[in-house]
Order: C-alpha cells, then sequence, then structure tokens
C-alpha cells in the first residue's frame, strides 16, 4: 500500500485548500480507512479527520470541526480533505494514513500505512 499526499501549499487566514491523499496498492482501496493528522513544528502529530471504508461516520478534531470536510472516491482510489477558513494554527505538514479496521479510530497507534505529507502554510 502507498498514499500520496498532494495539494498543500501557502494561504492567506480565512483562505481555502484541498489536500488529496491518492492510494495505490494490490489491495482494493475500498476495504481502507483513512486519516488525515498533522505536524506543526515543535509539537507532537496530531488527529485531523478519518473516513472509515463505509464512509461513516467521519470524525474530525474539535480544532476544526465544521471547517474541514473529509471525503472519498472509491472509482479514484482518492480521499480529500477540504479545508476553508483557514487559520495561522492550522500550518502544519499534513499526512494521510490508512488501515483496514472497520470502526472509525482516530489514534495515529492504529494506522498501518503513512503517505510522505505535504506542507500547508498559512500567513498573511
Amino acid at each position: 500500500v502507498q498514499l500520496q499526499a498532494s495539494g498543500g501549499g501557502l494561504v492567506q487566514p480565512g483562505g481555502s485548500l484541498v489536500l488529496s491523499c491518492a492510494f495505490s496498492g494490490r489491495s482494493s482501496f475500498r476495504n481502507y480507512s483513512v486519516g488525515w493528522f498533522r505536524q506543526a513544528p515543535g509539537k507532537e502529530r496530531e488527529f485531523v479527520a478519518t473516513i472509515p471504508r463505509n464512509f461513516r461516520p467521519t470524525a474530525y478534531a474539535d480544532s476544526v470541526r465544521g471547517r474541514f470536510a473529509i471525503s472519498r472516491d472509491n472509482a479514484k482510489n482518492t480521499v480529500y480533505l477540504q479545508m476553508n477558513s483557514l487559520k495561522p494554527e492550522d500550518t502544519a505538514v499534513y499526512y494521510c494514513a490508512a488501515n483496514r479496521r472497520l470502526a472509525t479510530t482516530t489514534s495515529s497507534a492504529n494506522y498501518d500505512y503513512w503517505g510522505q505529507g505535504t506542507q500547508v502554510t498559512v500567513s498573511s
């Protein structure tokens, strides 16, 4: 299993970005739940959002709920993270990760496969 995160960049506060996580591998993408995590400089990696393999229930960190939306397109083997109303504190490297668990999980320890990360910088 390989995951490729993309879509990061520099955006002004209040702006929007869409991150993509492309899945590849022998197994079917439909069998995997996918989550997004982020790590800011000097801080530990933290959970952002996750979507299970059967689409619901999704879960979000309190800090992003109402501003971010996670979705998946099984036909394209891709998960998206729509990020709106971005704040400087959203600045971090964003990682996508996958597991084969049926239940929604927010713990990074429960994810077996990780992408390389994409940088998001929110600054004026």
